[in-house]
């Protein structure tokens, strides 16, 4: 059985689904190109019910849908709730919002005989996205609530240990009426995925992942000349100047940090604290760090979920002893942890010079890599260092000052005086191995449609 849900915190199987035939993956690739024939003419309105309809299903599933989500990967049950809303708001945006975005653009042209063409956002066809288990709805729906209002069609290949998760929202899409082949999850092999990308019926790559799924999936890709976004892993620097409030950065910085147990790709990873307030803010941080209380993801009391997996776990633990060994210095935070589950107490990593393998690397866990600089510049050289550029954030009293050193920053995102920014109506993507490409708003919408131009001459001309 290839796709396995394994419940993080009592370590039991909960499901198990075997690989797709080869037969199914054509079956499906065909039925969803037939889907794009129709859903493509089908008008802006009907698009937006059908969204309308998936949002409200969703909002009628909401606990049964969370509950799925903490089996499948651990998640606080309160943090997957909260994923659920950020889906509902996501699909009802575009619901409300995409048709207007979707308009022939009227552009005038003193070079073209009629004086003026149009720019028209035309579907494409199959969109096939492969989407990573961390937040295994707000994934899928990130990119099908904007492709099916263009009126591209979606297969998916999610992560293999949500699988649970990937079942429930094919299902959900059933239920509010969606067409056969409008919304395929495919539970599918490498192998078959390369297939997949390579058919000539699919028009458009989208991955959320780790640098290295990106880099085979965007080969994979541009092998068949396809378009392809890819929204990549991150190692953001939260930057705390002198003038910041320092107790209420190191509350941001603890919650950003340790959110989704600390698995998020854009999450607070790298502290960089200038010299005149870096004691205070350390022990402020240490203090929030403590606070955690780690247990049940159902129960409304527990704020550090276990880790995803157990060899999440063992990956981030030998990642921190090699740290150590290349001259890093490690204090662990202690917390109680359960017996059982795949919990890890938080880490703080100091020391770290720029020869040390962890100086440009992602921690997906709860280890804060904590660096001392002497003031603004040497926060943003440090910062800008890393081969990531996802997000970021900057923490100061002075709004003018954090815009100023937002516009330094080589990142995608950059937030002033909290962890990171979030919502439909906030384009999501980053710079250098984050990736490119972006994800919900208009810059979204627009990524896998063909702006088609369009011109009216003089016949007799």
């Amino acid at each position: 059985m290839a796709y396995r849900s394994i419940n993080p915190f009592t370590e039991q199987v909960e499901q198990e689904f075997p690989f797709a035939s080869d037969a199914e993956v054509e079956s499906a690739l065909q039925q969803a190109h037939d889907a794009f024939e129709t859903w493509r003419q089908t008008s802006h309105e009907h698009r937006s019910e059908l969204l309308t309809r998936v949002a409200d299903e969703l909002h009628d599933v909401r606990d049964e849908y969370a509950r799925i989500l903490t089996a499948d990967m651990g998640k606080l049950l309160v943090e997957a709730s909260a994923e659920i809303d950020s889906c509902e708001r996501i699909l009802r945006w575009y619901a409300e919002h995409a048709v207007g975005y979707l308009q022939p653009q009227v552009r005038p042209s003193g070079s073209y005989v009629g004086g003026s063409y149009e720019v028209v956002p035309t579907a494409t066809g199959v969109i096939y996205i492969v989407e990573p288990w961390n937040f295994p709805y707000y994934q899928i729906v990130r990119v099908l609530a904007p492709q099916l209002a263009a009126g591209n069609v979606v297969i998916l290949k999610h992560a293999s240990n949500v699988p649970r998760a990937a079942a429930a929202w094919q299902k959900l899409m059933t239920r509010a009426g969606a067409p056969e082949g409008l919304f395929t999850n495919l539970f599918v092999t490498h192998e078959q995925s390369a297939r997949i990308i390579a058919d000539d019926r699919v028009r458009g790559v989208a991955l959320t992942g780790s640098e290295a799924a990106g880099a085979v999936i965007a080969g994979q890709a541009a092998q068949s000349l396809k378009k392809s976004t890819m929204e990549l892993g991150g190692a953001d620097a939260l930057i705390v100047l002198e003038d910041a409030e320092v107790e209420k950065a190191a509350r941001w910085a603890a919650r950003g940090r340790h959110r989704n147990a600390g698995q998020v790709c854009v999450a607070s990873k790298r502290m960089i604290v200038v010299d005149a307030v870096y004691e205070r803010f350390v022990e402020a941080y240490r203090q929030a760090v403590r606070e955690l209380v780690a247990g049940d993801p159902t129960a409304p009391e527990t704020t550090l979920a276990p880790l995803s997996s157990e060899a999440a776990r063992k990956g981030l633990i030998e990642q921190v002893e090699r740290a150590v060994a290349n001259g890093a210095h490690a204090e662990t935070v202690e917390i109680s942890v359960p017996s059982t589950g795949w919990f890890m107490q938080p880490v703080i990593l100091t020391g770290i010079d720029a020869d040390n393998p962890a100086y440009l690397e992602e921690f997906f866990g709860p280890v804060t890599q904590l660096y001392r600089v002497a003031d603004e510049d040497a926060a943003v050289a440090l910062a800008n260092s890393s081969p990531y550029g996802l997000g970021g954030s900057v923490f100061t009293a002075d709004t003018a000052r954090g815009r100023s050193v937002a516009e330094r920053l080589d990142t995608g995102m950059v937030a002033i005086n909290r962890p990171a920014l979030g919502g439909p109506d906030v384009p999501f993507g980053g710079t250098k191995r984050s990736g490119y490409g972006r994800e919900l708003t208009d810059l979204g919408l627009l990524e896998f449609v063909n702006l088609k131009v369009v011109g009216v001459g003089d016949i007799d001309g």
